[in-house]
């Protein structure tokens, strides 16, 4: 079991809690072995969240809940040989590859065995209690398994491989059932009661069934830390009132880790929108009736810059006969009669306009 853990501790289990944090939601920033006040917050919410006193020390039920949550494959035993400064080979090369996931080496995986690796190793052995002769005997190789086994699971998603459509999966090294419910959008319970587990330990080469998504009108949406009911509905441009009817929740509360239903958009029911010069994300969303998030994830945007040019899909409500749009400086009713494909005398007669005067920042209903 790893020692107790509070602010201002250092050192590789720091490295493993923050890592099994980030990969339960509790901790978003860099692995760096020390424990700030983000690692004390996450793990204030991560007690909060599993019902432990909140402390913000790492003790041993915090240790063990968490650990538990977060059980990697156990992988088959292997003998280890004892390297040294001028070995080579691929035990050297896995060596330098845990070493590297551990922080301690940034040369190549290469499989030599050099001063450089040398010095990592020594690295490694001092602070974790060892003698520091940078030769990797049997209480380093233990040591280095030991910490990679758990924070491989969390540092490198490559370990986890893309879905298909079948309907097992095969247990490789490095995987948990956390990783592997995010994986198929399914929940730890689900796997555990489809497959008759009454533990989280997998092991390698072990076949799990997933569960199979039968309604093909909604994904799922895991809840991380700062998520509300209503910033999730913004961002899938749905309601609140729907993802509670979809999941049937009686109340607003979330809870970190939880699988919501969300429903999917209808893809067809957009209008296609041409970037032009001096338009924002918040503009358009703004003149449509609609959010920044909506387009974003309408179009997979990960960033708010646009390109003049660039083609939108704009969310918009089937129950709706018209858009919005707000007059800026330059425009006519013409041109933007024009940019819609409708003529001046329907853009008046929708709006009740006398004149063909507009006025900067004045609302016009566009029928689309």
């Amino acid at each position: 079991m790893y020692k107790e853990l509070s602010f201002g501790a250092v050192g590789d289990e720091v490295k493993i809690l923050q890592a099994k944090l980030k990969q339960l939601g509790f901790y978003s920033a860099t692995i760096t072995g020390s424990f700030g006040r983000s690692t004390e917050e996450g793990v204030l919410a991560f007690q909060k969240e599993v019902g432990l006193e909140q402390t913000g020390v790492v003790d041993e039920a915090t240790w063990e809940t968490l650990l538990n949550y977060t059980t990697p494959a156990i992988a088959p035993i292997s003998v280890f040989p004892t390297l040294s400064l001028g070995s080579s080979g691929s035990a050297v090369t896995d060596l330098q590859t845990k070493l590297k996931a551990l922080l301690y080496y940034t040369g190549p995986s290469n499989g030599d065995f050099d001063l450089e690796t040398e010095n990592s190793v020594k690295r490694f052995q001092l602070n974790n209690g060892l003698t520091a002769n940078g030769k990797v005997d049997d209480a380093t190789w233990n040591k280095i398994n030991s910490l990679y086994g758990n924070l491989n699971p969390c540092a490198i998603e490559d370990d986890i491989p893309e879905t298909n459509d079948e309907t097992t999966y095969t247990v490789q090294s490095g995987d948990t059932l956390y990783a592997i419910a995010r994986k198929f959008n399914t929940t730890v319970d689900e796997l555990k009661r489809l497959n008759n587990l009454t533990s989280n330990t997998l092991q390698i080469g072990q076949v799990l069934k997933i569960p199979q998504a039968d309604n093909p009108n909604y994904f799922t949406y895991t809840v991380v830390s700062g998520d509300t009911l209503y910033g999730i509905a913004r961002k899938y441009d749905t309601t609140v009132d729907v993802i509670k009817q979809l999941n049937n929740l009686s109340s607003n509360t979330l809870s970190i880790g939880q699988t919501l239903k969300i429903p999917n958009q209808n893809e067809e029911n957009y209008i296609s929108y041409v970037v032009s010069s001096g338009d924002t994300l918040y503009a358009i969303a703004r003149r449509y009736n609609t959010s920044v998030d909506a387009i974003k994830s309408l179009n997979n945007l990960t960033s708010n810059t646009l390109q003049i040019g660039q083609v939108l899909k704009i969310p918009t409500s089937l129950e709706e006969s018209y858009i919005t749009y707000i007059v800026r400086q330059g425009d006519t009713l013409y041109s933007i009669a024009n940019r819609y494909n409708i003529s001046v005398d329907t853009l008046k007669n929708f709006n009740n306009l006398a004149s063909n005067n507009l006025s900067i920042g004045q609302s016009l209903k566009i029928p689309v």
